[in-house]
């Protein structure tokens, strides 16, 4: 990776966590808070439904495209609604780093927690994919968490090192030190949003990863999974969090002297829209 990419990945990152800093400000905490009235009501009404919502997104400078040499940007941003869910019993779940190769399985193989200070933590991760090639890739993060009066909370993870995992599975397991990777994956800066509202809780995940560019040649071929693969990640991810949260939901109800109350509540009936 070259200093160029970096440099301009950077300004990218800079651009986009300004814009998110100001959606709070504007008390659009979600990326659908931004979309215009009906749209809004319209993605608010899928979420509800238990379906979720996934937005290709694009961040300019001073109106103009961010360009990255050498480099690709993939970002992207998901919701979705977990009924009758609270803010702490989400963070919790989301905060449980040495559980994510059982929550996110097959995409996280291993995970640590390798300190904790306050709102400040750093993680290892593991990754598996396979599309047209198997990658495994370790990863090193530092995540900060923040809580947003007592019904909102985000956290911001920012990759520190990525670096591809040679002979995966295997004895001679061991991590790539030659310099030669492919770039599958250079840089990874994860933001979770959580809002409590409507009856449960809303979780959004926005993406931004910088990958190498496609070569020509094969443009017609890994174009289109540059915007599949990610979109399914990020919905896998999405929909593994939300079985987790219900999952430790009803074992803690379980366990609890309430048990029987669960089955008297009802789902809630509409939603009330966050003040714009």
């Amino acid at each position: 990776m070259k200093p160029e990419t970096i440099a301009a990945f950077e300004r990218y990152i800079a651009a986009t966590e300004a814009r998110m800093d100001e959606d709070v400000r504007l008390h659009q905490f979600l990326v659908i808070d931004r979309l215009p009235d009906v749209q809004r009501m319209e993605a608010y009404d899928q979420l509800q439904r238990g379906q979720a919502y996934i937005e290709e997104l694009k961040t300019n400078q001073d109106h103009y495209p961010i360009h990255i040499p050498n480099g690709m940007i993939h970002h992207w941003a998901g919701v979705i609604f977990i009924p009758n869910a609270t803010l702490s019993e989400t963070n919790a779940v989301l905060q449980d780093y040495e559980n994510e190769p059982s929550i996110y399985n097959p995409e996280i193989r291993r995970s640590k927690l390798i300190e904790r200070r306050g709102n400040r933590s750093k993680i290892y991760l593991q990754f598996y994919n396979k599309s047209i090639v198997t990658v495994v890739l370790d990863a090193y993060f530092d995540v900060i968490e923040t809580h947003l009066g007592s019904t909102q909370a985000q956290s911001a993870s920012r990759s520190t090192r990525i670096v591809e995992v040679v002979n995966p599975g295997s004895p001679d397991e061991h991590e790539r030190t030659d310099g030669n990777d492919h770039g599958y994956m250079w840089r990874l800066y994860s933001y979770w949003r959580i809002e409590e509202n409507g009856g449960g809780v809303y979780i959004q995940n926005e993406s931004i990863t910088l990958t190498r560019t496609v070569p020509v040649m094969l443009a017609w071929l890994i174009n289109p999974l540059t915007k599949s693969i990610p979109r399914q990640v990020l919905l896998d991810m999405l929909t593994d969090t939300k079985k987790a949260v219900l999952k430790a939901k009803t074992t803690s109800k379980q366990s609890g002297p309430s048990q029987g109350d669960a089955a008297l509540r009802e789902p809630p009936q509409g939603i009330a829209m966050p003040n714009l």
